[in-house]
């Protein structure tokens, strides 16, 4: 009896070896299955660092496709128009609130005009002339135009404004700058590097006004 008792008590201490050992392997298993996730997932983005430009870190030159796919990235970030692509530039609503019966204000210009990287004068000159008015400029640098106008007519000057003395004519960006050398007016592109002259500012668009139809109706009379 005592041999049988001490042989089941050898069998119940491998019986929990194996246990323990069976426990330390499935720990194993979850650590290497751990390795290989993160060894996975280092491989993939390697993959995806290198899915633009493959061709480097390694002895092969580029293929023509990889070549061809480069090229129209580079046209992407500088010229969208040779791509087919189109290029949106917009800015803020204009905040236009009447002030009595003949003045507008207009309280975001300058916000407005910080955005277009353009100084405000330049950008109350244009509106002064488009608009066929003049005004001042409040405390609060808030523009005071004299007359009647609403936000939809301050709206189609500024896009008007933005296609003449903002926007890129090659690449379609705003990102520009206004500089004046001599008599001559050049705006230059940051994105593209092109260049262009821009008029003076002169009468050209005029949006509508109650006195300006008015005053086209009595010469068409006379």
């Amino acid at each position: 009896d005592d041999v049988e008792e001490e042989d089941m008590d050898a069998d119940l201490l491998n019986m929990s070896a194996i246990k323990k050992k069976k426990k330390k392997s499935k720990k194993s298993l979850a650590a290497f299955e751990a390795e290989l996730g993160g060894d996975e997932s280092t491989e993939q983005s390697t993959r995806v660092d290198r899915a633009g430009e493959p061709w480097i870190g390694t002895d092969r030159d580029y293929t023509y496709p990889e070549l061809l796919g480069r090229f129209y990235a580079i046209l992407r970030e500088n010229n969208l128009e040779a791509t087919g692509e189109k290029r949106k530039y917009t800015i803020v609503p204009p905040i236009v609130t009447p002030d009595g019966i003949k003045r507008t204000i207009f309280a975001n210009i300058e916000d407005i005009s910080k955005r277009m990287h353009r100084s405000p004068e330049h950008v109350t000159r244009y509106l002064y002339a488009e608009l066929g008015t003049t005004g001042s400029v409040d405390q609060g640098q808030h523009l005071v135009i004299k007359g009647r106008f609403k936000q939809k007519q301050i709206e189609n000057v500024l896009r008007h404004y933005i296609a003449e003395y903002v926007a890129c004519k090659t690449c379609k960006s705003g990102d520009t700058s206004l500089s004046k050398e001599n008599s001559l007016s050049f705006i230059k592109c940051e994105s593209c590097g092109s260049t262009r002259t821009v008029a003076a500012i002169n009468k050209g668009f005029q949006a509508a006004t109650k006195d300006r139809r008015r005053a086209e109706r009595l010469a068409a009379g006379a």
